[in-house]
């Protein structure tokens, strides 16, 4: 479902900011930080102030349309049709290496068993070390 279609079922508007960020989203084909969305967004509508931009994107992602992920001391956003993916990233050298979806599941069920907590997988960054960086040690 497109995220229009889903803004339209849950009675938001699809107000300009929120198509422009959408579209600027997509468009990206894998993660952008709020800082590029919001330099694109500034780029074709200069008057757009900084805090509509993040209630924008909380609507958004509350909607479903994006996903956010912290990563470091920023967020990171992808569009809902990219599927529920996650990474692992190295503290040291900054590498990006991606994982199955299907690796947390034994994690997942684990939790629902021991704390009947039905834990929500849908983008993890996991840190750490890197094969290279931990044999240089």
């Amino acid at each position: 479902m497109s995220c229009v279609t889903t803004l339209k079922k849950k009675g938001l508007k699809l107000t300009p900011q929120r198509l422009l960020i959408t579209d600027i989203i997509r468009d990206a084909r894998g993660h952008i930080t709020a800082t590029e969305i919001i330099a694109h967004v500034r780029a074709q509508m200069p008057g757009v102030n900084k805090s509509t931009i993040y209630r924008t994107l909380d609507i958004l992602e509350g909607a479903g349309c994006v996903y956010k992920t912290e990563r470091g001391n920023e967020f990171i956003y992808h569009h809902d049709h990219e599927a529920h993916h996650h990474h692992l990233q190295c503290t040291r050298c900054g590498k990006t290496i991606s994982c199955d979806e299907d690796i947390f599941s034994p994690v997942q069920k684990s939790l629902m068993k021991k704390y009947g907590f039905q834990a929500d997988f849908k983008h993890l960054i996991v840190n750490g070390l890197c094969e290279d960086c931990k044999k240089s040690g």
